[in-house]
């Protein structure tokens, strides 16, 4: 679909002056390649850290000015006109401060930390108070504005296992350009900026500082972060979907009920009418809304 905004309306990201503000030793990231298209940038990610593990360290970052082949959650589509979006893909080896790998049990929060530190940077930005959706949405009145999805790389030999966390963000799609009618845009509320580079810097900053706390206190997510609240205590104060009467599709069929909190390892507890408490994880569950 064609766009009334030109590319030069939508200007490209510009790897020197991002790597310049982000990459060490001036800032927090390892390593950060942009190119101009790819099917997926999660995909080349992953394909990259087994392949060349050494180049590829902890916090490296792909970014891409379009996807063609993106995928979210439960391998839905995800795609948009050439530079309306963020499509950026990190690259995770957790071990915190000492250098001891953090346990692979907290790997089911970083998709919940990188869309933590999605919606503080965009409001931060943009003065757009974004929400978070259980597993892994970011939502301005219900209406998608984001999605995260986070990949598992096994390790090689002895090596621990890395995590790929991707981000999707609708920059400046116009109404006819939306996904779905569910979705929206930075533009579509009118947001302070649509500089793809303020964003995305202003994402890498929030997201690098987040992990490296969260890595530091071993993954455990109901650990302060010295001075400010644990993770779970952040996620849970911006997530919308705590507290909502809500439709789970699982495996098997359909739970209603109130979503009462998150647990240990990020799952979602759910009350039904009878007073009996589920876990949904993020794999098992279909569709999650508001219950009708």
């Amino acid at each position: 679909m064609s766009s009334r905004y030109s590319n030069l309306e939508r200007p490209g990201l510009d790897p020197s002056v991002l790597r310049s503000s982000l990459c060490m030793p001036s800032g927090p990231i390892s390593r950060l390649d942009v190119v101009a298209q790819t099917g997926s940038t999660n995909t080349d990610l992953v394909r990259h850290a087994e392949r060349e593990s050494a180049g590829w360290p902890d916090l490296s970052v792909l970014a891409a000015e379009s996807q063609t082949a993106g995928r979210g959650r439960l391998d839905r589509s995800w795609v948009a006109p050439e530079r309306s979006s963020l499509f950026v893909s990190v690259l995770l080896r957790p071990v915190n401060r000492q250098g001891r790998p953090v346990p692979t049990a907290a790997y089911s929060w970083f998709s919940l930390l990188a869309a933590l530190a999605l919606a503080e940077s965009v409001e931060d930005r943009t003065k757009i108070a974004p929400q978070l959706k259980w597993p892994n949405d970011v939502t301005v009145d219900e209406r998608k504005l984001a999605g995260v999805l986070a990949t598992f790389v096994p390790g090689a030999g002895a090596e621990p296992p890395a995590v790929v966390v991707g981000v999707g963000l609708n920059v400046s799609l116009t109404e006819d350009e939306l996904p779905v009618p569910t979705a929206t845009s930075l533009l579509l509320e009118y947001a302070g900026t649509t500089d793809r580079n303020i964003l995305l810097k202003s994402f890498l900053r929030t997201f690098a500082d987040h992990y490296r706390a969260f890595c530091d206190v071993d993954g455990d997510a109901e650990v302060p972060w010295g001075a400010h609240p644990a993770l779970a205590a952040r996620v849970t104060a911006r997530m919308g979907t705590i507290g909502q009467e809500v439709r789970a599709e699982v495996p098997g069929g359909v739970l209603n009920g109130r979503a009462v909190k998150l647990d240990a390892r990020g799952a979602l507890v759910v009350r039904d009418d009878d007073g009996e408490r589920h876990t949904i994880s993020a794999g098992d569950v279909v569709h999650l809304r508001p219950r009708e």
